[in-house]
């Protein structure tokens, strides 16, 4: 019997996973130059943590968690986002006790039960960003600078920013009003999700897809026509920061995020040309959640981003390792014990090197070599067996020349 992934699941293999190690590398550099430190969660949460955090009615807890009851009769979930369980750990132990804010990250998979699709899986894998215990627009402006500068230094094409406000407890009740009663007299145009979302929270159908519930809401109340002063005056600001910085953004009205917990800003990066799944990263403000869990009111805001989607828009040929050193080539037995030796020396200094595990010849091994991408060889073996000498050849400039062990640490030392 042949055993395969589970439906939704994938194994990210080489070249791939190098590339994911690459932009996770680079995203921890990120988040530790604006100060994040990593906190590492549960993969299981209490059902109700999510429950009460995203909302009862959200789509997420009514269709895509993965729930299961432990021996003990306890409901657990396999978690579908990070800023939960953060949120949870930031009351259970009392992580603001030495002053805010409290800067996170987490990295790892989320589990979703979602109908697989290019770029979407019931297994996927997140990083994300947490600052705890700010109320001010500033706190926005870090997150959504920290997570431009993540798609800057990656290099990510075609990326846009877009922006809004959904209000908070004090002005978005009146919106949720008028938008339902917009909505009810459209209610027969709309899906049978929208229609329950119509009765559960009426912004969700923002979220809708569907050609048909997209043509309902032409015309529809903007929740920042709605938005209180204070709303209205945090979004200012934050748009002021952001343009302070030469960060471009699009103000999209129609934009909301699927979780309760939100208030305020909300916030989306997305491919230029997007298609059905065309988010790249997204997040926004949540000053009532650890409220929620127990925990004294603390204002918060953060971001995810979706590792396999960002991986999707690198460029083509980016996968390939750059930090590859060199490939050395054994001719002959007694060859491969020096070139054994000389791996393990180069290894100690700290410079990646390889060799070949197949007893290939060497024009095999060198097909291996430029396969692999290797821009340095060295060959043992031959003429040069006797001595303390190798040949190294430079792939890029296919030239090569006879080294002492000492001109050869130098060559791969300098790059």
């Amino acid at each position: 019997m042949r055993f395969t992934a589970p439906r939704g699941t994938r194994d990210v293999l080489p070249p791939e996973s190098e590339l994911w190690r690459r932009i996770v590398q680079r995203a921890e550099g990120l988040f530790a130059l604006y100060g994040y430190k990593e906190i590492v969660l549960p993969v299981m949460e209490s059902t109700d943590l999510f429950v009460k955090g995203m909302g009862e009615g959200s789509d997420i807890v009514q269709k895509e968690m993965f729930t299961f009851e432990d021996k003990g009769g306890r409901s657990l979930t396999l978690r579908p986002e990070g800023t939960a369980g953060v949120a949870r750990a930031f009351v259970q132990h009392n992580l603001g006790r030495s002053g805010l804010p409290v800067k996170l990250y987490y990295k790892g998979p989320m589990f979703r039960h979602e109908k697989p699709q290019a770029g979407r899986y019931r297994q996927f894998h997140q990083l994300g960003v947490e600052l705890i215990g700010s109320p001010h627009p500033l706190a926005d402006a870090e997150v959504i600078t920290l997570c431009n500068d993540f798609f800057r230094v990656l290099e990510v094409p075609a990326v846009e920013l877009l922006i809004n406000s959904v209000g908070d407890e004090s002005c978005r009740p009146q919106f949720v009003q008028a938008l339902r009663s917009f909505l009810l007299k459209r209610e027969e145009r709309l899906c049978p999700d929208c229609k329950r979302r119509l009765e559960i929270n009426p912004l969700r159908v923002f979220d809708c897809k569907v050609k048909e519930c997209r043509k309902a809401l032409e015309g529809a109340p903007r929740v920042t026509d709605h938005l209180c002063e204070a709303c209205a005056t945090h979004l200012r600001s934050l748009m002021d920061y952001l343009q302070n910085v030469n960060i471009k953004f699009r103000l999209e009205p129609e934009m909301v995020r699927g979780l309760d917990y939100y208030t305020r800003t909300v916030f989306e990066f997305q491919k230029v040309k997007g298609g059905p799944q065309d988010t790249l990263a997204a997040g926004g403000r949540y000053d009532n959640l650890i409220s929620i869990y127990g925990g004294e009111p603390t204002p918060s805001t953060g971001f995810s981003i979706g590792l396999e989607r960002v991986a999707a828009m690198l460029k083509e040929g980016a996968e390939r390792n750059e930090e590859i050193g060199v490939f050395v080539i054994a001719i002959g037995e007694e060859a491969r014990k020096r070139a054994f030796s000389l791996v393990k020396e180069l290894r100690d200094r700290n410079i990646h090197a390889d060799m070949d595990f197949m007893e290939r010849s060497a024009k095999a091994q060198m097909k291996v070599a430029d396969r692999e991408g290797y821009p340095r060889v060295v060959i043992i073996g031959g003429e040069e067996i006797e001595g303390d000498y190798y040949t190294f050849r430079d792939m890029g400039e296919s030239s090569q020349r006879i080294v002492t062990a000492e001109e050869l640490y130098g060559l791969l030392m300098e790059g």
